[in-house]
């Protein structure tokens, strides 16, 4: 059988290093610099021939340079006769850009996925796109992951027999059911419309929230706009505890002050496709794991092995 070896680009080598460790593996090291002619340079330091090959690298800020660097391996690999390519882009920012939804514009989450193969990508593994229509933009054997059961895990340990999952808008929907069916709750969304990139109206809730301990969970926290939207409509129909839970803990721009700014938050409850620094942890946040889905699922793939069945709980 062909050896696992796992790579990483700089955008989040402490989760590449988790998963190697899961696997009982070294993360292979790699160089990656760049010329005075601001060009960049990707070497991978070890052995890779004829070996089955994961890239991890999810696409966060500074997307554009993490892209590159991950496109540069998946080319560097490929040319060092690996026998096998699996991008591992735990966040996958393009996701957003699923549709035509103006005049002269790309859609680029398709671009950078014919991207992603064009540089010798033979298989995706990646989590929570923000659309799931996104899935099929890739033409290569893709793993869409998701969080759900491990966010479900940890409220599990809670007492809220009086709980409710409440979804931010509509586009969520199915993913919060799902969510409320693993800890066997009732649901209710949101009507979100959205009118820029970082402001958002909420018209109503659909479901009855009152009196409840609420659990708001989305795919991602940017700048942390639907959050505070949604936060206002529940207090207003007089809910008991409140959390907040996410995939992918971006936090970007006003973020965090915004959410430091709701003291009525029991806890937000995140997990590590992205790096979060230190400096955007606060005291009743928590970051879960995903580096033992993430590696299991490596070790599925390698072995031939169903990665489906780790989702079927319900």
């Amino acid at each position: 059988m062909r050896d696992i070896t796992i790579f990483s680009g700089s955008a989040h080598q402490d989760l590449a290093r988790e998963i190697s460790e899961y696997l009982g593996l070294q993360l292979s090291p790699t160089h990656i610099q760049h010329f005075s002619n601001d060009c960049l340079y990707v070497q991978m330091n070890e052995n890779c021939r004829e070996s089955d090959v994961y890239l991890v690298q999810p696409l966060v800020t500074p997307v554009q340079e993490n892209l590159m660097e991950l496109l540069f391996m998946l080319d560097a690999a490929r040319g060092a006769s690996a026998a096998r390519l699996t991008a591992v882009i735990p966040y996958y920012a393009y996701a957003r850009s699923d549709k035509k939804d103006a005049p002269r514009i790309s859609i680029a989450g398709r671009l950078v996925a014919d991207l992603l193969q064009t540089a010798g990508a033979n298989r995706v593994i990646t989590v929570a796109l923000h659309a799931p229509q996104v899935h099929g933009f890739f033409s290569v054997p893709t793993d869409h992951l998701n969080a759900l059961n491990v966010l479900a895990q940890h409220f599990r340990s809670y007492n809220l027999t009086n709980g409710i999952v409440v979804s931010p808008d509509l586009g969520n929907a199915k993913s919060a059911t799902y969510f409320s069916r693993l800890l066997n709750m009732p649901v209710a969304a949101g009507s979100k419309k959205r009118i820029s990139d970082d402001k958002v109206v909420i018209d109503s809730i659909v479901g009855d929230v009152s009196g409840k301990d609420v659990i708001i969970i989305d795919d991602e926290i940017a700048n942390g706009g639907t959050i505070v939207e949604i936060l206002q409509h529940v207090r207003e129909r007089g809910v008991g505890r409140i959390f907040v839970a996410c995939t992918h803990g971006l936090f970007t721009g006003k973020a965090i002050e915004r959410l430091k700014s709701q003291p009525d938050i029991e806890e937000i409850v995140t997990t590590n496709t992205v790096p979060i620094p230190a400096e955007k942890r606060l005291p009743n946040m928590t970051v879960l794991s995903l580096a033992p889905l993430i590696a299991e699922t490596i070790r599925r793939n390698h072995n031939g092995e169903s990665v489906s069945s780790l989702f079927d709980t319900i």
